[in-house]
C-alpha cells in the first residue's frame, strides 16, 4: 500500500478527499493531513509518504518553491495540485519541477483517481529504493530552483544576521538538504557564499570616502572589523583600505 498525505487549508476539501476516494481500491492508504503548508513539509519529513495530493497556493505559502523543495529532497515522491489557481505559466512551471497532475477546483471523483493512478504508476515503475537512481531532468530542475531562490534570498538578506537554517526555512528544505545543494550547485559552502555576497556589498559602500571602514564592516554583517578586513583580504587580495586607495573618487562640483 503506498502511503499518501493531503495537504489543503479547506478542511472540508482534506476530510472530502479522506473519505470518498477508494484508497484501498487504489493501492494506498492516507497516512495524515495538514491544513497548511508548513506543517504539511513537517508531515511529509514525519511519514516519508509515497504520494502527495496538495493545494500549492495557501496563505503564506510558495507553492513553486514548495513544491520543488518535496521534489528535490523527495525524489521518489509523487505530487498531484488541487488548486483553483487558474494560470497556465504557473501550472507548466509546477509540472516541469515534478508536479504529476496539475487539477483544478472543482474536480470530479475520476479525475481524482485517475490522478491516483498515474502517480502509482510512476512508482510501480521506479526501481528499489536501494538501487542508484539517475536524476531525472524534473529533479535536477526542482534542486535549481531551490537554490535559485536560496541565493536570491540571502543576497536579499545578506547584511543581517543570517543564518543556514534561516535560508533553509525560507525555500521549505532541511539544513542538511540546502548545505548539500548549495556545496554541489555552486561549488562552496554556505558561509562562503555569504561572505561572498557581504563583501560585494562592502566593496559597493567602500566607494563613498564618507564611510569609514569599521562601518562598512557592521553595515554589511561583519561583526568587528578584524574579521571583516581577514574576509576581505582573502576574497580581493586587498585589505579594505588598499581596495578604497585604489577606487576612483566620485566627482564633486
Amino acid at each position: 500500500m503506498y502511503k499518501v498525505v493531503i495537504v489543503d487549508d479547506d478542511r472540508l476539501i482534506v476530510r472530502g478527499l479522506s473519505s470518498v476516494l477508494p484508497w484501498a481500491k487504489l493501492g494506498c492508504e492516507v497516512a495524515g493531513t495538514a491544513t497548511d503548508g508548513q506543517a504539511g513539509i513537517e508531515l511529509i519529513r514525519q511519514t516519508h509518504p509515497d504520494i502527495l495530493l496538495t493545494d500549492i497556493r495557501m496563505p503564506n505559502v510558495d507553492g513553486l518553491a514548495m513544491a520543488a523543495a518535496i521534489r528535490s529532497e523527495f525524489p521518489r515522491m509523487q505530487i498531484s495540485v488541487l488548486t483553483a489557481y487558474r494560470d497556465f505559466e504557473y501550472a507548466q512551471r509546477a509540472i516541469h519541477l515534478g508536479v504529476c497532475r496539475y487539477l483544478l477546483k472543482p474536480s470530479n471523483l475520476e479525475e481524482l483517481e485517475e490522478a491516483v493512478r498515474a502517480m502509482t504508476a510512476r512508482l510501480d515503475a521506479l526501481p528499489p529504493p536501494e538501487l542508484p537512481e539517475a536524476e531525472s531532468g524534473e529533479v535536477a530542475s526542482a534542486h535549481g530552483y531551490i537554490v535559485e531562490n536560496a541565493l536570491n534570498w540571502m543576497r536579499d538578506h545578506c547584511t543581517e544576521h543570517l543564518t543556514l537554517e534561516a535560508v533553509a526555512e525560507h525555500v521549505y528544505v532541511s539544513q542538511w538538504h540546502l548545505s548539500k545543494l548549495l556545496n554541489r550547485e555552486m561549488g562552496v559552502g554556505f558561509l562562503e557564499l555569504l561572505n561572498g555576497m557581504r563583501i560585494d556589498a562592502a566593496r559597493e559602500l567602500l566607494l563613498d570616502p564618507g564611510r569609514r571602514i569599521v562601518d562598512v564592516a557592521y553595515e554589511t554583517g561583519f561583526s568587528d572589523v578584524a574579521h571583516f578586513s581577514k574576509t576581505f583580504k582573502k576574497i580581493t587580495g586587498r585589505t579594505p583600505g588598499e581596495y578604497r586607495s585604489t577606487q576612483p573618487h566620485p566627482k564633486t562640483d
